[in-house]
């Protein structure tokens, strides 16, 4: 496998030394984060200044559990953000070698590797590590795809509830990872869960030790996920947004190649260049450091639409 930077969405402070301006009058679409947030509300004062105590963490690991329907036969845990489990996921099964089919989201391939795993794309390995759906271009996997050891990285599959593979965590060969922070626009409370066979959950849960979640992310992380009809409405928001968007940039001469709705990928034959293009008008978006082409944009907040109009 050819390895490539570990590049990732944001770098916002490189675009406003360049370009000018102030930070938050820039318009960041380079990552694949909720720009409507669900509403955090007042969180208990002892949320911040005592440890995370029992109830509060059986009441966030209940919340999600109904939330994504894991199997009875499972086990769950919650992490300070989905990067804390993929770090640790060379831990959770044997072997040396691990096939992760690019382009990908590139944080596994790198955990991986910093543990002295070999990483390939293809092929048989020890482990199988899937992005579902994928980051960048928003491939679905299929049950039949999965053959041994295999880790699901369904860090966005909160847009699409019916296509996951929850279902699959009660084998002892899966892992399925979920993050917070994207669908929930809340990437900075740091909040990752884990679904495993309960014998992994345990590996796990010695990894992390005890506390791993801080008091504020546990309550407003369990207020989040009992409150289905926001999510509801969410799917319906952004379904809408993402014609939008879509229907600005094909306009603009881009071609569509995938994503899901809450980031798009674009051919616009020159990304370098259109990412140049919209960064005068203060609107930040993503290149691949594996394509000249590629431009992967999020969803702008529902007031900064004219923003982007006009850098198009």
């Amino acid at each position: 496998m050819t390895e490539t930077p570990r590049d990732h969405g944001g770098g916002l402070d490189a675009a406003v030394a360049r370009y000018g301006g102030t930070r938050a009058a820039w318009l960041d679409l380079s990552t694949g984060i909720n720009p409507v947030p669900y509403p955090i509300g007042e969180v208990a004062p002892d949320a911040w200044t005592a440890l995370p105590d029992r109830a509060a963490q059986d009441r966030l690991i209940q919340a999600a559990r109904k939330f994504w329907d894991v199997p009875d036969e499972a086990g769950i845990i919650a992490a300070p953000g989905a990067s804390a489990l993929i770090a640790r996921m060379p831990g959770v099964f044997g072997g040396n070698t691990a096939t992760i089919p690019a382009p990908t989201y590139n944080e596994h391939a790198a955990a991986f590797r910093a543990t002295g795993w070999a990483v390939q794309e293809r092929g048989v390995a020890d482990t199988t590590v899937v992005v579902h759906p994928n980051n960048p271009d928003g491939r679905l996997w299929d049950a039949n795809d999965f053959v041994g050891n295999t880790i699901i990285d369904e860090s966005f599959c909160d847009i699409a509830p019916n296509t996951s593979h929850v279902g699959q965590s009660r084998r002892r060969d899966r892992v399925v990872l979920k993050s917070f922070g994207k669908f929930w626009g809340l990437a900075g409370l740091r909040l990752g869960f884990a679904i495993a066979h309960p014998a992994t959950i345990r590996r796990l849960g010695d990894m992390l030790g005890p506390w791993a979640v801080s008091g504020p992310a546990l309550e407003i992380g369990a207020r989040a996920l009992e409150d289905a009809d926001w999510a509801k409405r969410t799917r319906e928001r952004l379904e809408d947004d993402t014609s939008r968007l879509d229907a600005l940039m094909t306009k603009s001469g881009a071609s569509v190649v995938g994503g899901t709705s809450l980031f798009r990928l674009y051919d616009v034959g020159d990304a370098a260049h259109w990412q140049d293009k919209l960064a005068q008008g203060q609107v930040w978006s993503r290149v691949f450091p594996y394509s000249d082409r590629w431009l992967r944009l999020g969803l702008p907040a529902p007031d900064r639409w004219d923003m982007l109009e006009a850098a198009l």
